[in-house]
């Protein structure tokens, strides 16, 4: 099964910011495209709107004047839902509410030829239910785009549970001629990206509630640390602390309140003031004019230990050796198998984070997981209140000897980038045993659709495959809520492959 051709009109109901993105998508790849509003005019002003942004597309050289021209001639206004007889796709952008979702979708097919391609956007609802109202649900697939739709790649193409396989491989290939980078999913609660990206969100907030931090040390963490664009605090301030919110509850009560994706209390308050972020001036940041920006908590200026014993190779960590010796710092090492700690002069440990707490242990120092530790420019630490000062000291001066910041952060088991990676890790493995996509197409939608430095697959493989079983199954311990229970998908992943298990073969 083929693209539509370029001659097959397509149209677009629904002429909010992502009707009027996906309207300019398909008329700029070639077809003829209608518009229709339920509210009258609106059609009428979002074609001026497209035109606008053609016109802008000219002057920066990235559209040619007779290209801009050919495309206006093909974008229609329409006062009827009836002019949409002859679509061979029609897309759906309108309110997120299931009944409007049905009821339009039940029009259209009086309307269009049996072979017509329906399509709904919804980021949010059950695309199997909206299909579920039709005579002929087959023909109905989710074609989620992400906003701004020209410039994002990404194309969640979802599948209900009645969609038939040349229903979505139609609009799977339409998608790529298009220019977009589709990704085929089934239908489930989120998708693919809404549905792993929760604890990108989730862990910022709970470490926050957790009081082990501030929000602008968390998203620096992230940011410097993690190699993330955006910290969860800023980014949610741009989403919108409502729309952010709202995903994440949608989720929860279609997974039947499942424990793993428990919205914030935190963000329910934000969301309760009135505080939405950007939109409103205000959310977890100040945003008015003028107001200055907090910053992240950075420590003093340690001396660096003369000599660090390394116990093993530290495992996912393994570069700091290199760079510790880059410092003029000298590394003792010791044979230890799995080793992932670093001996101080104190006697103190500096240990990866691994899910357990400074607290249970004597005079140990936690440091987080990087992305990167060579380029990342801020490391976290972790200690408890008995740790000692000259332990936390000598940490901050090796790191701070690497050229890195800082950031001094409460006991919480996982820090910030280490339990973040580990639960995105853990639901990405759980999708792909539920069938819900494959890993190359989970990795391309988390890159593509949240812009992630590593698809969560090329993280695990990068960290090693035990690894975000490990921390998750040591968190567990701790929060028996169910919270961080390894899923069973991600159990067999790690026991499958370390044959240096106790138990295993």
């Amino acid at each position: 099964m083929t693209a539509l051709d370029l001659s097959s009109p397509v149209a677009v109901v629904g002429t909010g910011t992502m009707g009027q993105g996906i309207a300019q998508v398909a008329l700029v790849a070639g077809h003829p495209v209608r518009l229709y509003d339920a509210v009258a005019g609106r059609a009428r002003d979002a074609v001026a709107a497209i035109g606008a942004r053609l016109d802008r597309l000219v002057e920066k050289g990235r559209l040619a004047a007779a290209d801009r021209d050919a495309a206006r001639a093909r974008l229609t206004p329409v006062e009827s839902l009836a002019e949409l007889a002859d679509c061979a796709l029609v897309v759906e952008a309108v309110l997120e509410r299931l009944d409007v979702k049905q009821e339009l979708f039940g029009e259209l097919e009086k309307i269009v030829a049996e072979d017509c391609l329906l399509a709904t956007n919804t980021s949010s609802l059950s695309v199997t239910a909206i299909g579920g109202a039709l005579r002929r649900p087959g023909r109905f697939v989710g074609l989620h785009f992400f906003n701004p739709a020209p410039l994002l790649p990404l194309v969640e193409v979802v599948s209900g549970f009645a969609t038939d396989v040349t229903s979505a491989t139609r609009a799977y290939e339409t998608a790529r001629a298009w220019g977009k980078t589709p990704v085929a999913c089934a239908d489930t609660p989120g998708f693919i990206v809404n549905r792993i990206a929760r604890p990108f969100y989730a862990e910022a907030f709970a470490v926050y509630e957790a009081q082990a931090a501030d929000p602008a040390t968390i998203d620096a963490v992230l940011r410097e640390s993690g190699g993330f664009k955006m910290g969860a605090f800023e980014l949610t301030d741009l989403i919108g602390q409502d729309v952010n919110e709202s995903v994440t509850h949608s989720v929860w009560q279609s997974f039947f309140q499942d424990v793993r994706f428990t919205p914030s209390l935190a963000q329910r308050r934000l969301v309760e003031a009135g505080r939405l972020g950007r939109k409103t001036g205000h959310g977890w940041y100040d945003h008015a004019e003028g107001a200055e920006r907090p910053e992240p908590h950075t420590a003093d200026t340690e001396q660096p230990p003369a000599y660090v014993v390394a116990e093993g190779g530290l495992g996912p960590a393994a570069e700091l050796l290199t760079l510790i010796r880059e410092a003029g710092i000298q590394v003792r090492e010791e044979d230890e198998d799995n080793g992932t700690r670093l001996v101080l002069p104190s006697g103190g440990q500096l240990v990866l984070a691994d899910g357990q707490t400074s607290v249970e242990f004597r005079d140990v120092v936690y440091f987080d997981l990087a992305l990167d530790y060579r380029t990342a420019t801020r490391i976290a630490l972790s200690a408890s209140q008995d740790t000692s000062p000259q332990t936390l000291a000598e940490a901050t001066g090796l790191f701070q000897a690497l050229g890195k910041d800082v950031s001094v952060i409460g006991d919480v088991p996982g820090m910030i980038v280490a339990r973040t990676v580990a639960r995105i890790i853990d639901l990405a493995h759980d999708a792909v045993a539920k069938g819900v996509a494959t890993e190359e197409d989970i990795d391309t939608a988390m890159r593509l659709g949240v812009n992630y430095p590593l698809g969560p697959f090329e993280w695990d493989r990068r960290l090693g495959r035990a690894f975000a079983f490990d921390v998750l199954d040591e968190m567990h311990e701790r929060d028996p809520s169910g919270r961080y229970a390894p899923s069973l998908a991600l159990y067999r992943h790690a026991y499958a492959i370390d044959d240096k298990r106790e138990g295993t073969s």
